[in-house]
């Protein structure tokens, strides 16, 4: 029975990317050499003059960064029959390789022991499985497997663009136990909030076929003041492949910890990690109507406007317009603007919202000219959960969440369609089409439009892209002119596999050409289409990404949902503010919260609550532009009151459009101070330690003078007159939001 064992899906330790068992050996280095050669598979190869690198990282972050296509690693390692031995289920070694970008062919000992991905060679092409965790599984007596004696185990890595090799976790091997079938988590979605305290349940899940038995205790702790709350133990028993939930009351603020540990019966095995719980600082969205939307907007004579005004209240709202601009007409029940203007020039319209509590005002400026995306793009796209499983389904489901959840009253508007749309092969005319999952592609376009959102697709200027569909060398103008037909509103174009066409040609004017072709195919259509460049900073994209016609350009390589990948990217972004303003956007990649998966099951973002305010405030603070990338139908409370403060969102579509500059930098925290379009400043002070830390500040060390006025954006609450500087204690990771006044 237990062999059916080596079939199941092995869950929480590796999304986790943790053994909880002693003995186990943990592969922190590797020997590593670029290229493919099928002799690297057999333990006899001498491969004493690569180098070392260490899985668990992305190889362009150690010494490798624009290298594209395979690579091996290859992990020598003694393996000792008292790992076997001492365990209490003797029949599999489970070898964990976290997650790999993007497919792995994986050998022990010249034997290949696993493959998930389709590599270039095999039937059917190159098929992107990057999201999927590798965890593979022996019998103890595989013949593969020498006790006691050296092993080599040999990846084998395609990369098909974006970032490379073995990541997000770190590969270990050792032997299953029964105590691997267990997932604790959180049930986020349910948590109750009350002002002063907050209920959360917790679900203990078995994925093996078979009774567990154990021990669930936790304690709730604050971490600020020291002080313990809650300590309880629990019995439990759960059926093959079920569930308990417990609910474990805490109060409602920072600084809370729930530790737990499950200690299972038979084996005295135990599971133990710490929750940190989430707490709420935006307020209730009032009653009375709120305008939320940047007042300006950028559009170009001659093409269609569709801009949605972004107003909260109770419910109806009414909307008024003076000043519309000819050709241009508002309807007053949904606040949906449409037309074309048909002349260059400045039009000032003024905007008012209605109920039944009062009315809100606003001055709105559109300017009909050259520049788009005079604020950085706000919406949602669909790879960070759905990677390449995405349908129109899921799309229509996440935008019709956006409306149903109120974002879009908070200035969330468009809908972006990832990697994975399109279909296998192209008409003998040349005509790209989309795949079964997408029947009704234009259709689903027109209905976004209806809603007043924006429709965003993907592509790349190579033959295939990242995920292995087509791309769109050769076909520019023909993709154009389709995307044009469909009424999209935002290209992503994604380098991928561009690398094949300027293989050795490493000057800047190579790696600029693909971004100029499709500029000017998109150029000859009537038709608004902010245009993204996804090529991961590559030969500083930012001081010439604006000659493209581009909005916005990605200055980094993927982004994960770790701490470790928002520091090395959101807070590596402090030399770029030259280069951001309006219509020209530094893109540090999607946000991370919320439900996250890349196509596989999702899962609650790994940041803390804290990481939470920290990566919003950030991206806030660099004038990034917000595209959401978790499932919005599945938006819990916590992540909801994320992404409908106004306040905080208002610094990121602040007209001036400058980017924050760090001013304060040391290991422990970071201060970075953002001009704002009305004189004040926007100052986010951030505790890069892990505990909590009491940081001061002077207002002569950033600049302003003696006495402020200050508010905290994230509360909505003004602080009293602050004179020389201002002091307060942050969460471990976290952010003190503050404006001047």
């Amino acid at each position: 029975m237990r062999y059916i064992l080596f079939f199941l899906p092995i869950l929480l330790l590796c999304n986790r990317g943790i053994s909880q068992h002693k003995g186990a050996i943990h592969i922190s280095s590797a020997r590593f050499c670029t290229g493919d050669d099928p002799g690297w598979k057999g333990p006899s190869f001498d491969d004493s003059s690569w180098k070392n690198i260490i899985p668990g990282k992305v190889w362009q972050s150690q010494g490798y960064p624009d290298y594209h296509g395979f690579a091996w690693y290859r992990v020598h390692f003694i393996l000792p029959s008292s790992m076997k031995n001492n365990a209490h289920w003797k029949d599999s070694l489970r070898i964990f390789l976290a997650n790999v970008n993007d497919v792995d062919e994986t050998f022990l000992n010249g034997v290949k022991i696993g493959q998930t991905g389709s590599l270039p060679e095999d039937a059917g092409g190159y098929v992107s499985k990057w999201p999927y965790t590798r965890s593979y599984h022996l019998p103890v007596a595989h013949p593969s497997i020498r006790w006691d004696k050296e092993n080599v185990l040999a990846i084998r890595v395609y990369d098909g663009g974006g970032t490379g090799g073995i990541f997000m976790g770190s590969p270990f091997i050792d032997i299953l136990e029964r105590t691997d079938g267990l997932t604790i988590r959180t049930n986020s979605d349910s948590i109750r909030y009350e002002p002063a305290t907050a209920a959360m349940p917790v679900k203990i899940i078995n994925r093996f076929n078979t009774v567990i038995k154990g021990t669930f205790a936790y304690t709730i702790h604050d971490i600020s003041s020291g002080k313990t709350y809650t300590t309880n133990s629990i019995n439990l028993q759960l059926s093959p492949f079920g569930e308990k939930q417990v609910w474990v009351n805490t109060p409602h603020k920072d600084g809370i910890r729930c530790n737990y540990r499950f200690t299972e019966t038979g084996t005295g095995l135990q599971i133990t990690d710490t929750l940190s719980l989430p707490y709420l600082l935006t307020p209730p969205t009032p009653d009375a109507p709120r305008i939320n939307n940047a007042p300006v907007l950028g559009v170009r004579p001659g093409h269609p406007l569709l801009f949605r005004i972004a107003a909260t209240g109770k419910a109806p709202l009414t909307y008024h317009a003076t000043g519309l601009p000819e050709g241009v007409v508002l309807d007053t029940g949904t606040g949906i603007l449409t037309g074309i203007i048909s002349l260059k020039g400045n039009y000032t319209i003024q905007l008012t919202v209605n109920n039944k509590y009062g009315a809100a005002r606003q001055s709105f400026l559109v300017k009909a000219g050259s520049l788009l995306s005079l604020t950085p793009p706000m919406g949602w796209n669909s790879w960070n959960c759905w990677g390449l499983s995405v349908s129109e389904e899921k799309v229509k489901s996440s935008a019709q969440a956006l409306l149903d959840k109120g974002l879009a009253g908070h200035g969330w508007s468009y809908i972006n369609i990832d990697d994975g749309w399109q279909a296998a092969q192209r008409t003998t005319s040349g005509k790209l089409l989309p795949n079964n999952k997408f029947p009704d592609i234009k259709g689903l376009g027109d209905w976004l439009h209806t809603h007043g959102l924006k429709f965003g697709i993907y592509s790349s200027p190579g033959t295939i892209t990242c995920g292995g569909y087509l791309g769109s060398l050769g076909y520019e103008e023909q993709d154009a002119a389709l995307y044009a037909q469909w009424g999209v509103d935002y290209l992503k174009y994604d380098w991928c596999s561009y690398d094949q066409v300027v293989l050795n040609d490493t000057t800047t004017a190579a790696y600029k050409k693909p971004f100029f072709v499709m500029q000017q195919a998109l150029r000859r259509h009537n038709r608004d289409i902010v245009y993204n460049l996804c090529q991961y900073g590559m030969k500083q994209v930012w001081q010439w990404g604006p000659s493209t016609d581009a909005q916005s350009w990605r200055t980094t390589e993927d982004i994960e949902d770790t701490w470790q990948s928002l520091y090395d990217i959101g807070f590596h972004q402090h030399a770029l503010y030259p280069w951001a303003g309006p219509g020209k956007w530094n893109d540090p990649d999607m946000m991370i919260v919320g439900q996250v998966g890349w196509g596989e099951s999702l899962h609650p973002t790994r940041l803390t609550p804290d990481e939470q305010y920290t990566h919003v405030s950030l991206w806030c603070l660099l004038s990034a532009p917000l595209l959401i990338g978790c499932d919005i139908s599945k938006l819990d409370a916590f992540t909801l009151n994320l992404l409908t403060n106004d306040e905080v969102l208002a610094v990121d579509q602040d007209t001036l459009g400058k980017q924050a500059r760090r001013i304060i930098y040391t290991p422990q925290q970071q201060v970075w101070v953002k001009e704002l379009a009305d004189g004040s400043k926007a100052i986010g002070i951030f505790n890069m330690d892990t505990k909590y830390r009491d940081i001061a500040i002077s207002w002569k060390a950033l600049g302003l003078p003696a006495a402020q006025r200050v508010r905290n954006l994230w509360t909505q609450k003004d602080l009293e007159l602050i004179k020389e500087g201002y002091k307060a204690r942050i969460p471990p990771h976290g952010v003190l939001l503050l404006k001047t006044k």
